[in-house]
Formats: C-alpha cells, structure tokens, sequence
C-alpha cells in the first residue's frame, strides 16, 4: 500500500499467482498502456468535437493529435501495444466500402474479433485484454447536419455525444449463455424475414454477426489455452491452462455452470463490450454472482480465497467500469448476499482499483456496511462509493420507470444510474453550459437597462430555456440517424427488448426507457454570480450590469478592488440559507425545464447535477462574476468552487442536502480529507459510517471520499517517477485512477480542491 494513504493491516491477502497479475496490470496502468484520452477542453467543456466521441480512439481515422489530447488517467480497458489496428486496409467497409448499417457494422465488429489475439498468461485464471477499438478501425460519422448543428449548439451552451453509461443486465448472458442468445437472434431473424421487414432483417443479420464474433472469440482463447497447455512443462501452470480451457470452451457453447465460469463470462462480455469504445455500467455484481458462488462453495468446488481472487482478477482488467452492490430486493428487503462480501474482500485483498458502488439503505446489513466503510478508510479511493438507493429507485420512478423494474436499479457511470438491460438514458456526454445563458441575461440586461434582479432572473431563464432546446435539437439530430451509424449492438445483447423487435438500444423503442440525460455544468458559479449580482448591481447599486460584464469578460483586469467585493459576497457551501436558496431556486427551474421537454422518442431529459470534467478547461472559459478568474477552476459538480466554503465540510454538506434530489439523476457531495483529519477518532470506520449514514438521511445521492496526502500529491506531479507516487489512487470525479496517469491540469485541479484536515 502507498503510504500515502493511511497504513492499516489489510485483511486479506493475495497468492504468489496473484502478485503477478497484480504486478503485470500495475505495471501496464503506470506504463500508460490503459491510458483513455479525451480530444481537447472544449470537448470537455461542450460534449462535442468535430470528432464526434467522448473519448477519442487512440489511432485510426478519429483519432485526435496526441499534442492535444488529455489523458483521463489509467481508466481504458483497452490494452495499448503501440500500433494500429494491423488488418486496417482490410476491414469490410473499407473494402466494400462505407455504409451506415447495422449489417455493415456488425461485419467490422466480427473482423476486429476475429484478428484479435487471444492474450493469455501463465499466471492468469481469468482470462482476455484487447488492443483495438471499433472506433479506431471504423468511420464515426453523424452526417453534415449533425455536425453543423453541433457547431452552432455550442455558441449556446449546448453539446454532446450519444455514447455509453448505461446498464447492461448480464443476468441475461448468465441465464442463456451467448447460444442462447444466438438462439433467440435466429428465432426473431426467421420471423421478420417472413414478414419482409428488410431493415430489422439488416439489423439481426448484423446482430448475429456479432453474436458469433463473441462465440468465436471466446472459444479462441479456449484453444490458445489448450495451445499453451501442450507446451507447458511446469504441471502447476499446465493445469492452470487446462483449467482455463474448459471453462472457455463451456461458456462459448452454453451458459455458466460454475462461479469462475461466471466471472469468466463477465469479464468477456465486459471486454467485447468495451471494444466498441466507451465504458457502462454492468450491474448488480453480487446478485449475478451469488448463486454460483453459495452452490460451488456448498459442492466444495470453490473456496473463498479463490473466489476473492476470480473477482480480483478481473477488476484488475477491466478498471474503469461501473459495478454495483447490496441496495434492496423486489420486496423492500435487504439485498445484501454472501457475494457482497466476496466483492468488497476482493477489492481489499489487491489494493488497486475498481468503481465499486454500494447502494445504501437505512435497512442494510449493519456489519457489512461497516466493513465497507473500513476498506474504505484503509484504502483511502472512494472504493467503495457511498450511494442513496431508496433515492435513485425514487428518481427512477419520477420519471416513470415501472415499480417492478425500478427496484433493479443500478449506477451506470460516474454518479448516473440506469435501469439494466432496460433503459438506455444516453448518459456521459451531454452537457448544458449553466455559464451560457448567464452570459445572454448579462448582455440582454445591459441592452434593456433592466432594473431589478427578478427580472433580469426571468431573463436566465428565458436563455436557459433557449439552451436546452437547442440541445434538445441536436440530439434529435443524432437520434434519427444514431442507430445507422453508431449502434450499440454488443450492448444490445444485454438489454430486453432490441433481439425481439429488430431495433437497436439506440433506435427508437429498442427499449420501454430512452430518456436522454443532461450533465449540467457551472450550477453554483451561476448560483454565486447572480447572488453577488443581485447584491452589488440590484440591492447596493455599487456596480451596473455593464462594469460587471467589462470587468469579467477582461479577468478582472485592473479592477481587483471590485473583484474582492463580489468574491466575498455569501458564497453557496456554507450553509447559508439565502444564498443557497437561490442555488435551490435555480436547480429546481432546471428540472422542471428538463421536465418538459422530450426527446423524438418521446421521452423526457433529466438533469445530472454534475458535469464530468468540463470546470478544469480554464483556457476555454472567462472570469464569472462570482470572483473567479478565468485561469481558476470552475466548481465541481454541485460541489462548491474551492476554497468558497470556509465553515467546514458539515456546512458545506448540509448545503447540499438543501437540492431538491429527486428531481436530478445525481449529484456527488466530492470530500478529500487529509489523514489527519482523524486524529483522535478511534475508529475511522465508525466515523464514515455515522457521516455516511447522517448525509443520506436528508435525502442525498452520493459520496466521494479520498483520505490522501496533500502534500505528497503536490510533490507527485512533478516527480511522476518516484516509486511511492506511481501507486496513489483517487476518484477523481465519479471515477478512480493513478494520480499520476492523469493529464497536469487534471492533476493540478485535484490539488487546489478544499482539504479537510479538520471537521
């Protein structure tokens, strides 16, 4: 463990097998071999480049010049070698040519497969890593309307990407295996071919294409393995390959039958999802697991040491992806399992990372929440995040999700949630600048000499409304061509509904719930300028509307006098009541704006109280007038702007709690503390429990919580090299990485973040 987090005896350990497989993954996230990319800030301010992605492809036709790119930190599944895909030039569209069809698409999916090496090492029981992404080898392209459109969405404060974060409900594969899966793709292919519906007869023959491509991948590796064992001399690894054979070959021609069978299914149907670029959530790990996991170690086939060590493994591979625990059953009762247990002791027996969310409620098992929340101290990463699920089903239901699915509910990404297998809520990459519309009122106020602070509010609002209809426009842009050019077909395998009715997750009605979530970005610097606004402008006439937009759109430039005085205006986080009103006021007119509008599928946008990393691209936005320089970082989600909340983490924690959550799909109270922090506190776990428990019970969705050296970190920057530094893990947003795999304005942010090293 890296020292600097806090040293405390870890409670489970790994074999000698094991340290290779964590030395080997450790040593390919350091190296930058997992690195994810993001093209430049305005994409991560906007949501939206000319290309087109979220996160860009490392090579091929979209990829982004390395000079501009910014490294996310060790969060891909992708493994890079350091070349392109090898068999570009022969990939079926560039030889037959480009076209927009599921059935195009799944033929380069099954060529990518199919030209992917089966990567296995000796020390390994679970098994699989890739190289290559569909969007590295594929054309990404939304057409000339979309892009024009996402030019000018943008001079509003709008933009996006449909792509990933949703759920998967790998209880699906787990029940049927992948031919039972293809089974039901002949069954529905036979059909519309009889009812001579050619375009979901294009869609199933590319779907099934991409079912055999995973049948034929996994059963490679099955082979390799058998390879592998024929040439091992070493009787312990022979057996160990023999091992991985079987339960390769056994889940490529029908469903898991055992635990590490299971996880092996997993891990694959994570990787093949994967390759199509982009991360999602995977549902509720400890319900997939927990029957094979009860009957093995019953039959006696299994012991738990091996199964920690199964999971192990495959969070070590798959890193950035979302998976979720305990929460409660159809009944309202406690969900938590024996397999509960084994995930959290599997992540506390590596000492590395996944995005492990545990869904709290006021009902679930006392000792295991304990247990969570003192891995959580000695870890010291937010592994495991502290989430509301009483709250996200209430969110869920809001927007009508049906009881009997809205209980199945699970995290997706960051801090979204989705319902698995049943609802594709394109989350991640769309966002409304809050800055934007504040920016228009300024500049409408000044033009019509507008006199008191209501009005000039009704103004915000007029223009926020503005924003979102133009991105409410050019979503519906991408919608209408998203499943021809992009669709999510591995995905889809997962999901109820797309085998059935011919129609991709991301075509219209592939699923019961298509609504389409917005990542708001700048909540409490729009909150904090218009109450210094109304302050200084409306109440004292200190200052007019127009010496505050001159004086912010030039940094402040030879007016720090005036910048004082709106920086020390009441600033949200402090539990204020009256300016965090205004806050409450604000977030409430963004819900109900989302309220009412709806997606050509028919279905509404919800708002996300959190945007993924847009407030660190200083270079793209100006000084507000909450007293912010341009240079200076914009809040953090809901979070307050660093250093505006002075009166301790309590205040700003009840601050939080004053948002209408219900009404958001997310919002993360984001806490760093120093270790000192607990001296003189017994027991660490017991505190972060009693916060925990206390913060939800007003209602809050989600804790992040790092317990890091501050001053360490400072000094990792700069000295990326130093053997302690190359092993600091944090979360970061709503995801964990290596402090130093990130990009130095990434890095940099973290730092200048409020660091409790007192209450």
């Amino acid at each position: 463990m890296a020292s600097v987090r806090n040293s405390y005896g870890a409670k489970f350990f790994p074999s000698d097998r094991l340290k290779e497989v964590i030395k080997y993954n450790q040593n390919l996230a350091i190296s930058g071999r997992r690195n994810l990319y993001t093209a430049d800030e305005k994409q991560l301010v906007y949501h939206w480049t000319d290309k087109a992605n979220g996160c860009v492809p490392q090579s091929g036709e979209w990829s982004a010049p390395p000079e501009t790119s910014y490294s996310l930190g060790d969060h891909a599944c992708r493994v890079d070698i350091g070349i392109g895909f090898p068999k570009y030039d022969e990939v079926p569209s560039h030889v037959e040519g480009y076209e927009a069809t599921p059935l195009q698409w799944g033929k380069d999916y099954k060529f990518l497969l199919d030209n992917s090496p089966a990567e296995i090492h000796p020390f390994e029981c679970i098994v699989g890593e890739f190289h290559w992404e569909m969007n590295e080898i594929r054309k990404y392209y939304f057409g000339d309307k979309v892009h024009e459109l996402g030019r000018e969405v943008r001079k509003l404060g709008a933009g996006g990407t449909s792509h990933g974060h949703t759920c998967l409900d790998l209880g699906i594969g787990l029940k049927e295996g992948w031919t039972g899966i293809m089974a039901r793709i002949d069954k529905n292919l036979e059909m519309y071919r009889r009812l001579d519906h050619p375009v979901k007869v294009n869609y199933l023959e590319g779907l099934k294409l991409v079912c055999q491509g995973i049948i034929d991948y996994v059963q490679k590796h099955a082979d390799r393995a058998l390879e592998l064992a024929r040439e091992e001399m070493d009787p312990v690894v022979k057996a160990r390959y023999e091992f991985v054979a079987a339960d390769c070959h056994a889940i490529a021609v029908g469903p898991p039958q055992t635990y590490h069978q299971a996880v092996q299914f997993i891990q694959f149907a994570i990787m093949t999802d994967r390759i199509v670029g982009h991360g999602n959530g995977y549902g509720r790990l400890d319900l997939y697991l927990n029957d094979f996991l009860v009957h093995d170690l019953k039959s006696g086939v299994l012991t738990k040491q091996d199964a920690r060590e199964y999971l192990a493994e495959m969070f070590l591979k798959v890193r950035g992806q979302h998976f979720t625990i305990c929460g409660r059953l159809e009944d309202g009762s406690d969900a938590t399992c024996p397999a509960s247990w084994i995930i959290l002791e599997a992540y506390d027996m590596v000492d590395d990372y996944n995005n492990m969310f545990l869904m709290w409620h006021k009902d679930i098992d006392q000792e295991l929440f304990l247990y969570a929340c003192d891995v959580l101290a000695r870890h010291g990463a937010s592994v495991p995040t502290f989430c509301n699920y009483d709250l996200m089903r209430d969110c869920e239901l809001r927007s009508g999700v049906a009881p009997e699915h809205a209980w199945t509910v699970a995290v997706g990404g960051c801090q979204w949630f989705s319902i698995p297998g049943r609802e594709y809520c394109d989350q991640d990459v769309n966002a409304l600048v809050l800055l934007d519309p504040m920016w228009r009122a300024m500049d409408i106020a000044i033009e019509k000499n507008i006199s008191d602070f209501e009005t000039f509010y009704q103004t915000f609002v007029h223009e926020f409304k503005r924003t979102t209809e133009a991105l409410r426009v050019f979503k519906d842009a991408q919608y209408e061509v998203q499943d021809k050019i992009w669709p999510e077909m591995a995905t889809s395998l997962s999901f109820h509904g797309p085998i059935e009715r011919g129609i991709d997750i991301t075509g219209h009605r592939g699923v019961d719930y298509q609504y389409t979530s917005a990542n708001i970005l700048g909540i409490p610097n729009v909150a904090d300028s218009m109450y210094a606004i109304k302050k200084l402008v409306f109440e004292e006439k200190m200052y007019t509307m127009a010496e505050v937009r001159k004086a912010t759109s030039e940094n402040w430039q030879d007016n720090e006098v005036m910048r004082q005085r709106f920086l020390r205006q009441d600033k949200f986080g402090n539990d204020l009541d009256e300016v965090d009103a205004l806050l409450v006021r604000i977030t409430d007119m963004i819900a109900d704006t989302l309220d009412h509008t709806y997606n050509c599928r028919g279905q509404q946008y919800r708002a996300s109280l959190f945007q993924f990393q847009g407030h660190t691209a200083t270079n793209v936005l100006p000084a507000t007038p909450d007293g912010r320089y341009a240079t200076e970082p914009l809040a953090h989600g809901c979070n307050p702007t660093a250093g505006r909340n002075t009166k301790g983490l309590l205040a700003t924690a009840n601050s939080l709690a004053k948002i209408h959550n219900y009404k958001f799909l997310g919002g993360t109270l984001q806490v760093e503390l120093q270790p000192k922090f607990f001296d003189g506190k017994e027991n660490m776990a017991e505190y972060i429990k009693n916060f925990t428990e206390a913060f939800f019970a007003q209602n809050t969705f989600q804790i992040n919580l790092n317990i890091i050296d501050l001053e360490k970190l400072k000094d990792a920057i700069d000295h990326p090299e130093n053997p302690e530094y190359q092993n600091i893990i944090i979360k970061v947003t709503g995801y964990t990485t290596r402090f130093v795999c990130l990009a130095k304005p990434f890095q940099e942010e973290f730092c200048g973040r409020n660091n409790y090293g007192e209450l």
